[in-house]
């Protein structure tokens, strides 16, 4: 049976392979440089094709260079969206699961404050499921237990399932529905991110999109399997007392 490509290795291996092209490009137009200062050209045609084969080797240095930066910064994607993925499936515990969705949001947004709101399983309420930056301010429609609606971007967001950024009218930058099929878990509400990042979280949309579907999943099956344990556990006691 065939093995599967890692891509992360594929890439992590383009990369050093570019940089070995890029170091040895350097070191030839490096040698090229004053060699090419003490020749005496016979005619300026002569002249000119030198300056043109050094302005070619100079914008293929800056060309390689270019597609080294794209590929470490697709290798850093990929691997953002691997461990994404991971942290989410690697545990059947819902408290758990929004750990690493708090954790997902710190590390790899660079979210500063923001909450998680869930739908409640018995009455559909939205709950506030955790927060992050409110204690020292913040909008009052999240710093409860459950959120009363009020904010329309949420509100949309709640009931269409869609990524909304930058939503006119709202006190949230970024939100992002947990949605699996056509079922809206609850949403994630990005209102800060840290004074240290520089780019818009539009910059990150890969990244929200596979948050959105991960996040709903594995919350889902943390919920199945919690709900599966206090049955068999319920069973178990029954079977206890009528044992005794």
């Amino acid at each position: 049976m065939e093995m599967a490509v890692d891509p992360r290795n594929e890439l992590a291996g383009r990369a050093r392979e570019l940089r070995n092209l890029l170091s040895e490009f350097e070191l030839r137009l490096a040698e090229l440089g004053p060699a090419a200062a003490t020749v005496l050209p016979r005619s300026p045609d002569e002249f000119a094709e030198v300056r043109r084969s050094l302005d070619a080797a100079e914008s293929d240095r800056l060309e390689l260079a270019q597609r080294l930066v794209s590929t470490e910064r697709q290798a850093s994607r990929l691997m953002s969206l691997y461990v994404v993925t991971y942290q989410l499936h690697s545990t059947l515990d819902p408290e758990e699961v929004k750990a690493a969705i708090a954790e997902i949001t710190l590390d790899l947004l660079g979210a500063e404050r923001f909450v998680l709101v869930l739908r409640e399983e018995t009455d559909g309420r939205a709950a506030i499921a955790l927060s992050r930056g409110l204690e020292d301010g913040g909008p009052e429609l999240f710093r409860g237990d459950s959120y009363p609606g009020g904010d329309a971007a949420v509100d949309a967001a709640l009931v269409d399932g869609q990524v909304r950024l930058e939503p006119p009218n709202s006190e949230a930058i970024g939100i992002v529905p947990l949605k699996i099929r056509d079922s809206v878990v609850g949403a994630l509400v990005v209102l800060k991110l840290f004074g240290h990042r520089t780019k818009p979280l539009s910059e990150d949309r890969e990244l929200l999109d596979l948050l959105a579907a991960h996040a709903a999943s594995a919350l889902l099956a943390a919920r199945a399997y919690s709900t599966m344990v206090r049955r068999v556990r319920t069973l178990e006691g029954l079977l206890t007392l009528l044992k005794g």
